[in-house]
């Protein structure tokens, strides 16, 4: 329990930092990003692998990157869904997404 609440908190952590560092990207507090980190959890569980399944061919053909894709459209509907998150534009949130995925990676070790 105390795992899953610490790869929460770094989520949510990893979400104020892509905030931060990236232009188009506003959150407004740390309780709004751990709503959102909560938001993309169940997002990651539940849609994202109906997505990668529709879209099998195209990833097929660019061998995987079209993913990238996917993650940027899924993290400007999780700013969509949760207030106090404003993503402008599609290459803030792919960007934003990209720094997402990379920093999760190093909380997957956790």
């Amino acid at each position: 329990m105390l795992e899953l609440l610490l790869k929460w908190i770094g989520l949510a952590l990893c979400i104020m930092f892509a905030g931060r560092i990236i232009p188009g990207i506003t959150i407004s507090n740390f309780t709004t990003a751990m709503i959102a980190g909560a938001v993309i959890a169940l997002v990651n569980l539940f849609i994202k692998p109906a997505l990668i399944f529709l879209t099998l061919p195209i990833n097929i053909l660019t061998l995987g990157l079209f993913i990238l894709v996917i993650n940027a459209l899924l993290f400007m509907f999780v700013a969509y869904l949760v207030p106090g998150i404003e993503v402008n534009g599609f290459l803030s949130a792919f960007w934003g997404a990209l720094i997402l995925s990379i920093l999760s990676i190093g909380l997957s070790w956790i």
